[in-house]
């Protein structure tokens, strides 16, 4: 039977395999994590290391620039307005009580919007504070003379120290996560980062995905890179 003959009813009941993240979303998804692993392990090691820190740091703050333009104008699922919950529906969710139209399940449900706004949030600060410090050996942030060496001070610390850590931890529960769905509760989050789709009742909305779409996201990703490259200037 063809998906255009099918009432209302079926179509609830039939599952295809449904666009959920588009490429750009998964691109950014996964250089974004290789690059923030590969910066926590060179900050670890220093010495030569920290110059590809620095540059991890730079490509980070790209994709994060990237990232906030793309929540808005990318695909359905990737934009930020399908993820913005408000306290009462994340309450809800925690208490089992599941969206009627079945969205908990599309992209992230309440309880992951979370970890992705925690995680978006810690990483600009991440980024922002490294900008700005100043290990007073032999590495400064490009930034680090338009503040006082008291904030200097100040922003190094939360950079090395507590906003590493939180970092860290951020990042280890995000995989517990993913092993819980994946053992526990038999859902699947890794592949559809991997593949953009998801096996999903016939109506629900695919995200865009087109050349159009990856063309202007790759436009998006040389002006963040342009972006960041002016910021960095500004350091002399």
């Amino acid at each position: 039977m063809r998906l255009s003959k099918l009432t209302s009813s079926e179509m609830s009941n039939e599952y295809l395999s449904v666009r959920v993240w588009d490429l750009p979303t998964r691109v950014f998804h996964w250089v974004l994590a290789l690059s923030v692993v590969a910066s926590i392990v060179t900050a670890k090691v220093g010495g030569a290391a920290m110059v590809w820190h620095f540059r991890l740091g730079y490509l980070a703050l790209g994709l994060l620039l990237f990232r906030i333009v793309w929540g808005l104008v990318g695909g359905r699922w990737s934009r930020f307005a399908s993820f913005l919950h408000g306290p009462g529906r994340v309450w809800a969710y925690l208490r089992g009580q599941r969206d009627p139209q079945g969205r908990d399940e599309v992209g992230h449900s309440p309880l992951g919007a979370l970890s992705v706004w925690a995680l978006l949030g810690l990483l600009l600060a991440q980024v922002a504070s490294g900008l700005f410090a100043d290990d007073e050996i032999a590495n400064v942030g490009p930034l680090n003379r338009f503040v006082s060496g008291s904030t200097s001070q100040l922003l190094t610390g939360w950079h090395k120290e507590v906003g590493e850590s939180v970092l860290i931890a951020l990042l280890l529960l995000h995989v517990a996560a993913v092993l819980f769905y994946r053992w526990v509760r038999r859902k699947d989050l890794l592949t559809p980062m991997i593949t953009g789709d998801k096996p999903l009742p016939a109506d629900t909305p695919a995200s865009a995905d087109g050349w159009p779409q990856r063309s202007g996201a790759l436009v998006l990703a040389l002006l963040a890179a342009m972006a960041v490259y002016a910021v960095v200037r500004l350091g002399g």
